[in-house]
């Protein structure tokens, strides 16, 4: 007799529609929530989960947040959640950051076709008009 059983991992994406202001970009941008875990399965049909662990990407920029545990319990039963910067610790810089420096309270950008620098939130270069 055969016993065909095993470990891996998935990934849930949850539902969470909330338009925010990055805190790492600057841009406006989405939650992209989901949860992965660990699963034990016995003949492809999965018998528990453990280790999940909650995450949040942001749609503008790709930066990586991890959620607090207990926020993200709560969005997997279907509560209606609201995420602040207080439940988000970063994990992955996103790719198209372009911000210089990491303080949130000094956002400068540097345009990267010309160079020019400006403390605005503009989503293109005033000088060359490229989009930053």
């Amino acid at each position: 007799m055969f016993f065909i059983g095993g470990i891996s991992s998935g990934v849930k994406p949850l539902e969470y529609l909330k338009t925010v202001i990055c805190g790492r970009c600057g841009a406006y941008g989405r939650y992209q929530v989901y949860m992965t875990y660990m699963y034990f399965s016995f003949f492809f049909i999965p018998i528990f989960k453990w280790n999940r662990r909650f995450f949040v990407e942001m749609s503008c920029c790709g930066a990586v947040y991890e959620l607090d545990p207990e926020v993200g319990k709560r969005l997997l039963r279907g509560e209606e959640v609201e995420i602040t910067e207080s439940d988000l610790t970063l994990r992955q810089d996103g790719n198209g950051n372009p911000w210089t420096g990491s303080d949130a309270s000094h956002r400068h950008k540097v345009c990267p076709s010309c160079g020019f620098e400006t403390d605005e939130d503009f989503s293109y270069c005033p000088k060359c008009g490229k989009p930053l």
